[in-house]
């Protein structure tokens, strides 16, 4: 749909592998215009033309997207599927579910993180990578 109606009824018979193959396709489409595999990184698209569960079974199984062979990246800051698990009408009260999705996204996988909260996002992300790969920086 258009930013107009996205988010009026969206509906997918299996979510993963739709964005997967959506990726799959851009991905050939990069690759064709001389894009090196190593500069392209992918994003499921959190948020968009998608409803709160959609979004959660995302991050609940992002991991699966590595099979792609790409970077991931994960942009769940301020969203309002977090304000409707939340109960926060205000964007600006979500960073801890914005912070709760980011370290679960990078437990899953993503190497990216986008951002309104830069300071707090670095510490969670430097903590989860410090877990991950058992090291201090």
């Amino acid at each position: 749909g258009t930013p107009q109606d996205m988010q009026r009824d969206p509906q997918y018979k299996n979510i993963m592998r739709e964005i997967a193959s959506s990726l799959k396709t851009s991905i050939k489409i990069a690759e064709d215009a001389g894009v090196k595999k190593e500069n392209i990184i992918i994003d499921p698209g959190i948020g968009f033309g998608k409803t709160v569960a959609h979004n959660l079974e995302i991050l609940n199984r992002l991991d699966e997207l590595k099979a792609l062979g790409h970077e991931i990246c994960i942009g769940t800051s301020r969203k309002s599927f977090i304000g409707k698990v939340l109960n926060k009408a205000d964007s600006g009260d979500r960073l801890t579910g914005t912070l709760a999705t980011s370290v679960i996204a990078i437990m899953k996988g993503a190497r990216l993180v986008r951002t309104h909260d830069v300071r707090q996002a670095k510490e969670i992300a430097s903590m989860a990578d410090a877990i991950l790969h058992k090291k201090a920086n």
